[in-house]
């Protein structure tokens, strides 16, 4: 053997060793060590498609995964991600939450009827709804709530949650309650049977000049229509001319309340509203001869909090020159949303259309993957001046339209207003917005009202006379400054003196809410609530 070969002998097996212990060193770096070489290979003899491999994927994380997962929570989370990647407005409602959810929409819920508060650890009863189960048993604003059926509620750290799920039940059905009254000792007993309790939609419908008539509607239900047309008759009754419907800070909710609306006002045969989607043929709804308000003035009151169906009227009555739109640019929604139930007893709303504007708008705005940004664009309205001037406002030439008189309005982004009129910062402070923030007025008119009540009530028989003989005198602001001090509100007397007028105004009608509920607060606040004040001038 040469002495070349026995070198090669001896040191090739040491070489090819080296190697291996090189490549292992390397792999560990270049390999992602925490994957496991075990491939889950499909079963070639099973049909597969996109919804068997979501499936399998649930089932193989539900397997497998390093920690135990809950399949069914997992798949709901799944479902939400996804539809938050198609459009803003597309979601999914676990079954859990679904009747708290479209309660507001069917306009009513079951239960005993009575909105409360929970003040010093006690359910305080704000008042009850008219003609509920509770309002019939003599149950009276200002009762506090210490025992339902078995369960002491009274000083056990009740929360909201709670006292829903003991109050609430199917129509029929009977709960037990003690209550103590303010001026007795002694607990009074109920046994009350639970019915379906209305949600109201319309607040305040009232007189608010000898001809011009206010009402607002908070949202748009299956009951707005009907509610809609017993306020307007009533007001018409009292000699309303002119009406002004209020939609600021209205989200919208059931488009066909808002299309019966708009034809009590339009003569037949107009455009309401037309949606259009890729798998929906267009609909196209006109108005008939139904309108019970075709010879009365209209003025609506918009912000940029006003949504859907809120811009379906609004939209519908500024393209057939029927009424002034006052305030600010409304939300931006053009996307119709359609129900479909699951078995579960979950839900999925999902955009199936948009619709149009008579003029042929959609007024959705912009959207894309960041939707963060597209809720936060009412804040960005804010931070580059729209909500103060309306020269901020810019929309390109290519969503430009004009109604039968020639009249420019814009689709895109939202209603824009016939008469602009800009965020009231007037008397604004930080101190009042932190009372504001905190409740601290809200709060100091319930503790007020509770211990006043009966004074209260017989001095004041009805909203009117509260607004026009009760006064915020000085002992009573400078008590709501006290408790401001007491809830750990830094004092400024100089910004005090600037919102003195604006918190003595929101105190008295919150004062005026817990005795005559919103009929009592709107009736104070309209009377220098600019837009208001826009709207009752428009007509003249």
């Amino acid at each position: 053997m040469s002495k070349s070969k026995a070198y090669l002998f001896i040191f090739l097996p040491l070489i090819i060793a080296g190697c291996i212990v090189i490549g292992i060193y390397l792999g560990a770096f270049l390999a992602p060590s925490d994957v496991n070489d075990k491939a889950f290979i499909f079963p070639q003899n099973k049909r597969f498609n996109t919804a068997t491999k979501l499936n399998e994927i649930l089932n193989f994380i539900e397997d497998t995964y390093v920690d135990s997962v809950n399949k069914k929570e997992l798949t709901e989370r799944s479902i939400t991600s996804m539809l938050a990647t198609l459009d803003p407005h597309s979601y999914y409602i676990p079954a859990k939450d679904f009747d708290g959810m479209n309660e507001p929409l069917e306009g009513n819920f079951e239960g005993i009827g009575v909105e409360f508060r929970i003040k010093d650890d006690t359910i305080l009863i704000i008042s009850p709804i008219v003609n509920g189960p509770s309002d019939k048993l003599g149950i009276k604003a200002g009762d506090r709530i210490v025992k339902v059926d078995t369960t002491i509620v009274a000083g056990v750290g009740i929360t909201n949650d709670k006292v829903i799920k003991l109050l609430k039940g199917p129509r029929g059905t009977k709960v037990a309650i003690d209550i103590v009254r303010q001026g007795t000792k002694k607990r009074k007993h109920f046994i009350i049977t639970r019915d379906r309790i209305p949600i109201f939609s319309i607040d305040a419908p009232y007189m608010i000049t000898n001809n011009i008539g206010y009402l607002r509607i908070t949202r748009f239900s299956k009951t707005t229509y009907s509610e809609f047309l017993e306020a307007t008759q009533n007001l018409k009754e009292k000699g309303m001319e002119k009406l002004i419907i209020d939609l600021r800070g209205n989200g919208g909710g059931v488009l066909g309340a808002a299309t019966k609306i708009a034809d009590e006002i339009l003569i037949k045969n107009k455009m309401i509203v037309y949606t259009d989607g890729r798998t929906r043929n267009k609909d196209e709804y006109f108005s008939t001869d139904n309108g019970t308000l075709e010879t009365c003035d209209i003025a609506i009151l918009i912000n940029e909090n006003s949504a859907s169906a809120s811009e379906i009227l609004a939209g519908a009555i500024q393209d057939n020159d029927r009424g002034n739109i006052i305030g600010r640019r409304s939300f931006g929604k053009g996307l119709v949303q359609e129900q479909v139930m699951w078995p579960d007893g979950s839900a999925l709303r999902l955009t199936v259309a948009r619709y149009y504007t008579p003029t042929g708008r959609c007024i959705q705005k912009p959207y894309g993957a960041n939707m963060e940004q597209y809720h936060a664009e009412a804040y960005n309205r804010y931070e580059n001046g729209e909500l103060l001037s309306a020269d901020s406002i810019q929309f390109p030439d290519s969503l430009k339209f004009y109604t039968p008189e020639g009249k420019i309005v814009y689709g895109g982004g939202g209603i824009m207003p016939d008469i602009f009129v800009p965020l009231d910062t007037v008397g604004g402070t930080p101190y009042l917005y932190e009372l504001r923030y905190r409740g601290i007025i809200q709060n100091f008119a319930l503790n007020y009202v509770d211990k006043q009540r009966t004074t209260l009530n017989t001095q004041y028989k009805n909203a009117i006379t509260f607004k026009n003989r009760f006064k915020v005198n000085n002992d009573l602001f400078n008590s709501i400054i006290k408790f401001a001090d007491e809830n750990d509100v830094e004092r400024d007397l100089e910004e005090i003196i600037t919102s003195k007028e604006l918190i003595s105004r929101g105190l008295k009608a919150a004062i005026s809410r817990n005795l005559f509920n919103d009929f009592g607060y709107y009736v104070i606040i309209n009377d220098d609530d600019k837009t208001v004040q826009k709207a009752i001038k428009s007509f003249k």
